[in-house]
């Protein structure tokens, strides 16, 4: 049985946790706590997430309560799931603050095109978006969709629209048998197959922004600033690795699309090794805990549960929640 679900779910729970401590420290200072290599191990009992995990979940369990994935069908289960996260005693790991912005205005009921951050494309856009790779019974059309929508109701840049497809793209095919070595090549087609389609069913007037000529123009300024960045990877993987840190590389991850990039140049460097490579996720100086979350997610997509060490099983935050979504989709 197939176990590539709760393998994407767990290793991004695992990065996630791995990176929490080292978030905004500099690598000098994480080695110097952790040792050459930086964490390798849980913290705590049970380990804390941040954010990303927890929305994560959000978005994972709007995906199972849907009855169809259809705008009107998802959109309210996302709004909900998304606001009774920012309301949560338990959102009290340095949320992002697009994130909370765009949650209060979904909570006060605006249409999401008003709620958004339209000018922002942090990383709190993609680094949720895992669970939509998941679904097995979404076609590419849908995919994109769903991923774009849940992107795009905080972050309304063009970039994050992207960049969060092409995260739930690279979790669909590495769960489908791709090779990680693989990715940089497969999403650097979907970039040029997909760069003038605006899913407008999904996303409405989104488009209509200043500067913007046209729905082709806008998000057609997301997928190119992709390519960019996995330009960058291409270069960082063609070249001996040197050790340092990945983020002087890819970028440091606070934005959407080098959080992808840098977190994709850790796991295919590591694919033979997902400790390490959550390890060297984790020890980086930008945004460490969405960087190792996304890299755990592509490892445990293409590797299953036996990607990671069994004795994690018990010990992470939200191994229940993780465990029914991950058999879910299994």
């Amino acid at each position: 049985m197939s176990t590539s679900a709760s393998g994407c779910l767990f290793g991004l729970a695992y990065g996630d946790a791995l990176g929490k401590p080292t978030e905004f420290m500099t690598v000098s200072a994480i080695e110097q706590r952790y040792g050459y290599g930086g964490p390798r191990d849980l913290e705590g009992d049970p380990a804390l997430v941040t954010d990303d995990t927890q929305m994560t979940l959000a978005v994972g369990w709007a995906l199972l309560d849907a009855a169809e994935p259809t705008p009107a069908a998802l959109e309210p289960l996302l709004r909900t799931r998304f606001v009774e996260w920012a309301h949560s005693p338990d959102n009290n790991r340095a949320p992002g603050m697009t994130c909370l912005r765009a949650c209060g205005g979904l909570a006060q009921g605006l249409p999401w095109v008003e709620a958004t951050v339209a000018g922002s494309k942090g990383c709190g856009a993609n680094m949720r978006v895992a669970p939509v790779g998941l679904v097995a019974g979404y076609d590419l059309d849908t995919l994109a969709g769903v991923a774009q929508l849940q992107a795009a109701m905080t972050h309304g840049h063009p970039t994050a629209l992207a960049a969060s497809e092409l995260t739930a793209y690279a979790v669909r095919i590495l769960r489908d048998g791709a090779g990680l070595a693989a990715l940089p090549g497969a999403l650097r087609d979907r970039c040029r197959s997909q760069r003038t389609t605006y899913h407008g069913e999904w996303l409405g007037t989104l488009w209509q922004q200043p500067t913007v000529t046209s729905p082709e123009d806008f998000i057609s300024r997301g997928w190119d600033e992709c390519v960019a960045v996995l330009d960058r990877l291409d270069l960082a993987l063609s070249r001996p690795d040197d050790g340092g840190d990945p983020c002087a590389a890819t970028g440091a991850g606070w934005i959407a699309e080098e959080a992808l990039a840098t977190a994709l140049l850790c796991a295919v460097r590591h694919a033979d090794d997902p400790v390490t490579a959550l390890a060297r996720a984790a020890t980086t100086s930008g945004d460490s805990d969405s960087i190792a979350c996304l890299a755990g997610a592509f490892i445990g997509a293409e590797r299953g549960m036996a990607a990671w060490p069994p004795a994690w099983l018990d010990r992470i935050e939200y191994a229940g929640q993780l465990a029914r979504l991950g058999q879910a989709w299994d």
